[in-house]
């Protein structure tokens, strides 16, 4: 993965429940809005410290983004229509999820 790329446009598709990013290195690819709220970053759903992640509620495959906000020049806050708005997708975290390893 090239460490330094750097969204250059971040489009949240309701109808079709995914974000779509594309990055200055010129990649570009989606990830499902369920998928989304499944790899959050955030220590309510990753664990603390290096133990073993907390049990989690299934994610309704319905769920929808209903705000999202930058944080700084590094990251992302996602706000899900279940609640959740902990976590913080940095840059390398959003393309590993919309284009891959």
């Amino acid at each position: 993965m090239n460490a330094e790329a750097w969204p250059i446009r971040l489009t949240f598709r309701k109808g079709a429940q995914e974000l779509f990013a594309e990055f200055d290195d010129g990649t570009s690819g989606t990830v499902g809005y369920k998928r989304l709220r499944e790899q959050s970053p955030s220590a309510e759903v990753r664990g603390h410290g290096g133990g073993p992640p907390p049990p989690q509620k299934p994610v309704p495959e319905n769920i929808s983004v209903v705000n999202a906000e930058p944080v700084g020049r590094y990251a992302l806050r996602i706000f899900f229509s279940d609640g959740h708005d902990s976590g913080l997708y940095n840059w390398s975290l959003l393309r590993d999820l919309t284009v891959g390893a």
